[in-house]
């Protein structure tokens, strides 16, 4: 325990009152046991193992995540309530992660003046990409790539079982959460993210997050039905927003810039790389994104990479400045989900009311079925190929939001459903209401 005080010492934190978990107060002078898997001294807790009583995080302590830390048994409700404000370490040594099972809850519900943060246990300055795990919630909403039903997979990085049959399912909430210098590379294909969504039902509330630094993925939705609003991806390593194995959910207001030293792609959207046409498809409808790459960067790659026979309908985007292509589609399935034999378009892979602007705009390969510049200008509505004209998306003080005179100031169709804000801006931010501003980060380290 010496060792955890004297880091948090060299990372400048201020002295803080005894541990405090609910219903009473466990610290080491009383009767009362810390729950199992917190140890608490001197106002520092450690997390570690499986949690199966209910507690909650207070903002006047230290929390360290020491190695994978398992709310709930993947059985019974198990919930982790975390107070505005408050930290959490994830050790660097140990790669603390934070895994909440199917069937438990996190509440973590910061504000926009007193955001909760997930943070690498290192100095400041001394932090990096993959210091630590990530957060990772296990939903029992549906999933694919199972021959027997309902369908359950088990979480790389050894992150516990999601899936089953329960689109409503109720996995709690994050708002305005901070994620940082999280994400791990365990092996190939075999990887940590920020913030992982496994098989997390619609029920879960998901809006005002910002995850920054992330070694891997920045969020990557495994199947599922989850809904989010207002998602920020800043300097991630990889791929900023990933889907895979049947995702059916939908998000609204999503920002994703990439840094000059490391990334992959904006979108990175599959099915199932197995079987393509597994059922539950992938199939989320988004409105209101920006993707912004670093023009010129190796590190730069594609704005949108639709493949392994997902469908999408995607509205409102704004890609720019990727350093290879603004949008590729592959392989046969994926096509086939946008133009029937006929040659019309399904309405299963929808791209619209959008701007493309990099240097080279899609990647045009003789086997595709069709010519992508085609599928954009032709067969779908409103997408335009020039700059969209934002104020800063590129700069050290970045702004996304249009600038005057900007034709993304108007002119959104949003799709008709109750989930979504219609907004008339194209792009993932308001002109007059800055989102962004004032409870996340841009620093490097």
């Amino acid at each position: 325990m010496r060792r955890l005080l004297s880091t948090f010492a060299m990372a400048a934190l201020v002295a803080v009152t005894a541990c405090q978990t609910q219903p009473q107060d466990p610290g080491p002078d009383t009767d009362t046991p810390s729950p199992d898997g917190v140890e608490c001294e001197e106002g520092f807790c450690v997390l570690s193992g499986t949690i199966t009583e209910s507690l909650t995080l207070t903002a006047d302590t230290a929390w360290l995540l020491r190695g994978g830390v398992f709310i709930g048994d993947d059985a019974n409700e198990t919930v982790l309530t975390i107070e505005p404000g408050t930290v959490v370490y994830g050790e660097s040594s140990t790669r603390g992660m934070l895994v909440v099972t199917r069937g438990s809850k996190i509440e973590a519900e910061g504000t926009a003046d007193n955001p909760i943060v997930f943070t690498s246990s290192k100095a400041e300055g001394e932090r990096a990409r993959g210091d630590w795990g990530g957060v990772i919630i296990n939903g029992r909403a549906p999933v694919n790539g199972c021959d027997e039903s309902p369908c359950e997979s088990f979480g790389e990085g050894g992150t516990g079982f999601y899936g089953a049959d329960q689109d409503d399912d109720n996995s709690g909430t994050l708002k305005y959460v901070r994620i940082e210098f999280a994400g791990s590379l365990i092996s190939p294909d075999n990887e940590l993210n920020g913030l992982a969504l496994q098989g997390v039902g619609r029920g879960t509330v998901l809006d005002y997050i910002q995850i920054h630094m992330g070694a891997d993925d920045c969020i990557e939705f495994f199947g599922g039905t989850a809904e989010a609003k207002h998602i920020l991806c800043t300097g991630t390593a990889d791929d900023n927003l990933d889907w895979t194995d049947g995702w059916q959910g939908k998000l609204q207001f999503f920002v994703a810039r990439q840094y000059d030293d490391a990334g992959d792609n904006g979108i990175e959207a599959d099915n199932n790389g197995e079987d393509n046409t597994a059922l539950p498809r992938s199939h989320p409808i988004l409105s209101n994104i920006t993707l912004v790459g670093v023009p010129g960067s190796d590190a730069s790659d594609i704005g949108m990479l639709i493949r392994e026979g997902t469908a999408a309908e995607i509205h409102n985007a704004l890609v720019l400045g990727w350093g290879e292509v603004c949008l590729d589609i592959d392989h046969d399935e994926t096509f086939a989900n946008a133009v029937d034999e006929q040659g019309q378009p399904t309405g299963d892979l929808v791209i619209a009311n959008s701007y493309f602007d990099c240097e080279t705009l899609y990647d045009e390969e003789a086997e595709d079925l069709f010519a992508i510049s085609e599928f954009v200008n032709d067969l779908n509505e409103g997408n335009v190929e020039e700059s969209p004209n934002l104020e800063a998306p590129y700069g050290d003080t970045p702004d996304f939001r249009p600038a005057s005179g900007s034709g993304a100031l108007t002119g959104a169709v949003v799709p008709d459903v109750a989930f979504f804000d219609q907004v008339d801006f194209k792009g993932g931010v308001d002109p007059l209401n800055d989102w962004t501003v004032g409870w996340t980060i841009d620093v490097r380290n």
